[in-house]
Order: C-alpha cells, then structure tokens, then sequence
C-alpha cells in the first residue's frame, strides 16, 4: 500500500543521528535489514523510513506479524495459496510475498517465526520465487525485505528456534535502536512531536503548553514502554485537557514510580548490571567460573521466571490475560513456559 504519511524519526541522540545517516546509506541497496530493539522503541517507526527514503516509496509496503498468526496458517499468508488447497481455501489467495511486489516486505518479530516456515521463507529470500499452498506454478518476485525483533537472534540460534542460514540472510544490515532511557535528549523532541501531532489530530484549543516543572518529570521518568509509553501518556494529557496544575498531580505518581516501576513492565527489559547484581545474591553459584555470556542466560532466565510466575498469579493464571499485560505474544509466554517450567497457577 502507498504511504498516506511522512514517518519521522525524532530525536538527537548520538543513536538516533546515527541511524539516520544508516538510513540514507542503505536505502537504494535492497540490503537485507534486521532492526533490533526493546519493544516501543520505534522500530517500525526506522523501518517506514527505510521505504519513504527508497526507490521503492509508492509501491506496495506489506506488514507481516510473525508472532500474531497461528502457525497453521503463517505459511498460507506469506506465500498464498490455490483454491482447494486445504479444507476452507474456496478462492486463491495472493500470499504477502506476492502483494510485495516492487515494494518492501515488512517481517515483524522475525524471531517468533516456526521453524518449519524458516526454510521455505530462506529459499524465496535467496531465489526470489516459491510456490503457493496447492499450487505447481513458480511465482517470481522482487521484495526488499527488512525485519524487526525484539528478542536476541543469536540465543534463538542457540536454543534450536531459528536458523543460522536464515539469520545471516536476513542480517545483512543490522540497526539497533536503544532504548529511550538511555537517550533522554531525544525525550525534550518527543514530548513537543506528539503534542502538536495529537492536538491536531483532536483538534484541542486552546493549545496545551507543557509546564517545565511537568517536563522535567517527563525526561527524568525511565519509560520501561519507551516511546510507546511516552506516545500515550502525551495523548492521555491532550485528552485530559490544559490545566498545567492538574498534569502536574497526575504526573506525582508517575515521577514516585520512576525508581520503582511495576513488576510487570520488567521482563525481558531488565538491565545487566542489575542482573549480575540479582545473581551475585545467590550464593549457590560460583561466578567466577562462569563466563559472563552464561552468567546472563541464567541471570535473563531466573528474572524471566519470577515474573512471569507474579503475572500468571496474578491473572490467575490466565495467559491470555498475562500476555497483555507482560507485552508479549500468547505464542512466546506460552514457549517461555514450557521453557522454564513454570509450574500452573490455578
């Protein structure tokens, strides 16, 4: 579909200035493009850029959300199929793959993706052709193709969850957008986007100026949802309406939270250095013996653990529920489980 408006890339951060001047250098390659980030940070924000900036901008831009789709039918949406290729397929449908045509194919959470997927989806990224569910026929194609995770691909290779071959055919760029705690600076250019963009939007007058003291709070906050977070509580202002006094009240809690966050917004977000800190705790392990990179696996697991076990307690144990609320797909709490062997909680 063709892009009804500009995406802009706000900030400037030394993170941010750089992925910029990436941007404009591989725009015209049709490089392969991982983007690696936290969830919130704007990912999809990079990889729309990514399109607007290439010779590709007006043609087609075609999302798929790996961790959104059940397996069963993963396949059937990327690479289509032909009527009566399964019970239900009463029309041919046009896979992903083939609506991309001349334009960008946009692999959201590539790291969710079923490994029986990952070799049919190798082979068209290196021939650039497949074949359709129930179909003979080769269908060509000519799709750039950029990624985005929020996981870490090399422990998803360690683990058997995805392929070497497909990670080094998808990462021939790679961008890392850091977190928005770590890039206060670009929280002051944040704050202003969205505020004029959302007193457009809702066409709010008169216009709402932030007071300095409500900024301030804004900057020091830590934002474990990132921009994301920081998009939402603007709207949530704009909405409530321009009583400076009444943003500065609503905003106590928030600044009292900002060294205590919930325990739910934590997992798979918390930093190393807090996690070498949990396990220098637990006396049981000998971590001078211990490379770090095994030190974090353990330190990412036992942190993952306890969460994940608050949250399923507190939704008594309902993982629907709990996968909202931890920010993850069902598919992913539901291996991280089985992976950890969290016991049920009825």
């Amino acid at each position: 579909m063709k892009m009804e408006m500009k995406i802009d890339l706000i900030g400037i951060s030394p993170n941010i200035t750089k992925i910029r001047k990436l941007i404009d250098q591989v725009t015209d390659t049709d490089l392969s493009i991982v983007v690696f980030g936290e969830t919130g940070v704007g990912k999809e924000v990079v990889v729309r850029s990514l399109y607007e900036k290439s010779k590709r901008c007006g043609k087609p831009f075609v999302k798929v959300n790996c961790a959104a789709l059940p397996d069963t039918l993963l396949e059937s949406e990327m690479f289509g199929y032909e009527r009566g290729a399964f019970t239900g397929a009463q029309k041919k449908m046009r896979g992903k793959f083939e609506q991309a045509d001349g334009g960008v194919l946009f692999l959201d959470e590539i790291g969710d993706m079923p490994l029986a997927l990952q070799s049919k989806l190798l082979h068209a990224l290196q021939d650039g052709d497949f074949t359709p569910l129930g179909s003979e026929k080769l269908i060509s194609t000519d799709v750039w193709v950029i990624a985005a995770t929020n996981h870490n691909l090399e422990d998803a290779i360690e683990k058997g969850n995805l392929r070497s071959d497909l990670y080094h055919r998808l990462n021939e760029i790679k961008i890392y957008i850091e977190p928005l705690r770590n890039r206060p600076e670009d929280i002051p250019y944040l704050i202003d986007y969205f505020t004029k963009k959302y007193q457009t939007q809702l066409n709010k007058k008169p216009l709402i100026t932030l007071s300095k003291s409500t900024a301030e709070k804004l900057i020091k906050y830590h934002w474990p949802g990132n921009v994301r977070e920081l998009q939402n509580e603007i709207k949530r202002i704009i909405v409530l309406g321009g009583d400076t006094d009444r943003i500065n009240d609503m905003h106590k809690d928030m600044a009292g939270r900002s060294h205590n966050p919930p325990i739910e917004t934590l997992v798979n977000r918390a930093s190393i250095p807090s996690e070498l800190l949990c396990l220098a705790n637990k006396k049981s392990m000998d971590h001078a013996s211990l490379p770090l990179k095994e030190i974090k696996k353990e330190a990412r697991n036992r942190i993952d653990r306890e969460l994940i076990s608050y949250v399923l307690k507190k939704t008594s144990g309902n993982r629907v529920r709990a996968a909202k609320m931890l920010d993850v797909s069902y598919k992913m709490l539901h291996s991280k489980i089985d992976e950890l062997n969290i016991k049920p909680h009825i």
